[in-house]
């Protein structure tokens, strides 16, 4: 149905309109993803965006009133908790603007839904530390402004959409200026092109234009071999239990909902408990024996927006390396934990076995979420966390999760990569038994690290100097490319010249999944004949993006 004309958005079009953005992102991810400064195959921002707003519609579908501020704070809070990368955390900002700029419509009009618009942009750039232009937060801003300023009384949805995507195009084009390094790669703000996609695929939800896409935006049951629970089984592992409760006035006073006591009774009746609260609304997940003992304490506080209660006994058959890692009892509480990320079996065995409490498999192409991250704190239990994201696009995240997390004091040291975090684990000290001690001391101890990295490059391109062909293993540092080659071995010694290597008192190598037992020993052969002062010491990580990840102290 085409809304073109129409002066006034109601919750089954916001619905439409926020579900046929997301369809056109998802059609067009790759090239969003491809949208990278460096040409490396770690582009992720168009996937973190995508699952963001996947998260926030998942919650979105589960209100049945047509009501715009209803469906608008639904999404939101899906979006805070599913939200990862940079990206991901302002794109979900946005919309809890655009949700705070909702409230109490019912039914919104051109001029509401431009208040909301702007009341999103300035929730996104408070939510950045640093705002810089050249970004999503300009391109999201210029269009809100355009569109805003270009709206008057007998504005139309269809004329409004229309001006707000073809400035934010205009702005998106742009942003090369205002960044010296998109220009010199030769492209847009990735974060600014999906922006465009999400509001294109708007525009045509209110033209009623229907996007080509096969996607579902409804959680999905996953099919269930019964015959692995027959009538002579004995339940074992119990049921894994999970809810979204929405505390109501009608059962009391919602503002003094306890949630420890929530906690406590979660941990009487079963075990990997996890529980938090976001705005009025509780989410749970909780093995137990007894899943309507969980049902029937909750109901006393409000009513279930969802429910999942599945028999982990035919989970186990099915997947026990996975359930395994499930049922795992909460630590004792303890007075200090630290939770990291990384990707790669043998690096994070290596984080364990350094004093990390928690590895949240992750990193480049695959950023945890906001709800992860509570996850792994609740896991970890301790009066103070300590958190080491080892990526810049992670950091907003963390960020945001320790923000909203109140069961302990959560510090994030902010790590930009993995030789950051080895050095401050390989060190870790608590004997201060002070966190403001210890935090200054792990920002001190990464100080000192240097991380190069290579991969293989996907696209032609020359930056910082270095001309460099598609298929060719670069290597870098941090934003600085450094080298170019045809041949892998020739690019790890080519970096490690560059970094100086060789004057440094230690090596650490993480081979990762692409590098062949034959390869390594060359490499290893080399150093000892060539450089036998340095300490090397050689991790088998097998990380997927990167063939070496060089680590020198």
């Amino acid at each position: 149905m085409d809304n073109t004309l129409n002066k006034k958005i109601d919750g089954e079009l916001f619905e439409k309109i926020v579900e046929s953005g997301a369809k056109n992102l998802k059609v067009n991810l790759q090239t969003v993803n491809d949208l990278n400064v460096f040409p490396v195959p770690d582009g992720d921002t168009g996937d973190n965006m995508y699952m963001t707003i996947q998260g926030g519609l998942n919650g979105l579908k589960s209100v049945s009133e047509n009501s715009v501020c209803k469906k608008a704070k639904a999404l939101a809070d899906g979006m805070l908790l599913n939200a990862r990368g940079n990206s991901g955390v302002i794109l979900s900002q946005l919309f809890a603007g655009i949700s705070d700029g909702l409230t109490d419509c019912d039914e919104a009009t051109v001029s509401e839904i431009g208040k909301a618009f702007h009341s999103g942009v300035c929730k996104a750039y408070k939510a950045v530390s640093n705002p810089v232009e050249g970004t999503i937060l300009t391109v999201a801003r210029e269009a809100t402004e355009y569109a805003c300023e270009n709206c008057d009384k007998n504005c139309t949805i269809g004329k409004f959409f229309e001006n707000y995507t073809n400035e934010m195009k205009a702005s998106l084009d742009r942003t090369p200026e205002l960044l010296a390094v998109l220009k010199e790669a030769g492209v847009t703000d990735s974060g600014g092109a999906g922006l465009v996609y999400i509001a294109e695929g708007m525009k045509s939800a209110v033209e009623g234009k229907e996007i080509d896409a096969d996607v579902d935006f409804t959680r999905s049951a996953t099919e269930v071999d019964f015959s692995l629970f027959t009538q002579d089984s004995v339940m074992e592992y119990g049921y894994c239990t999970e809810l979204l409760l929405q505390l109501t006035t009608a059962k009391g006073d919602v503002a003094a909902f306890d949630l420890e006591a929530l906690k406590s009774f979660l941990e009487s009746v079963g075990d990997s408990v996890v529980c938090f609260i976001t705005g009025s609304v509780v989410k749970l997940h909780v093995h137990t024996l007894t899943p309507d003992r969980v049902l029937a304490y909750c109901l006393q506080f409000g009513e279930f927006l969802t429910v999942k209660i599945e028999n982990m006994s035919i989970q186990h058959s099915e997947v026990k390396k996975q359930e395994k890692a499930e049922i795992k009892r909460a630590r004792p509480r303890r007075p200090f934990g630290v939770v990291t990320v990384a990707t790669g079996e043998g690096l994070i065995n290596v984080f364990k076995e350094l004093g990390a409490d928690e590895v949240i498999d992750g990193g480049q192409g695959k950023n945890p979420s906001i709800e992860r991250f509570e996850q792994a704190f609740d896991d970890t239990n301790a009066d103070v966390i300590f958190v080491l994201p080892n990526n810049s696009n992670i950091i907003m995240a963390a960020k945001q999760a320790a923000e909203m997390y109140t069961k302990s004091q959560i510090i994030v040291i902010e790590t930009k990569d993995i030789g950051q975090a080895y050095s401050v684990l390989s060190m870790l000290d608590y004997s201060s038994e002070d966190a403001n001690v210890i935090a200054d001391q792990m920002r001190s101890d990464m100080q000192d690290v240097v991380t190069g990295m290579v991969t293989v490059s996907i696209r032609d391109a020359n930056i910082d100097g270095i001309d460099i062909k598609n298929g060719d293993y670069i290597g870098f540092a941090g934003k600085k490319m450094l080298t170019a080659s045809k041949d892998k071995e020739q690019a790890f010694f080519d970096l490690a010249d560059k970094l100086d290597a060789w004057s440094k008192n230690f090596m650490i190598v993480s081979f990762g999944e692409n590098v062949t037992e034959d390869e390594k020993q060359k490499i290893e052969e080399k150093i000892s004949c060539e450089h036998p002062m340095i300490e090397y010491y050689r991790i088998d990580g097998g990380q997927e993006v990167y063939d070496f990840i060089m680590i020198l102290e």
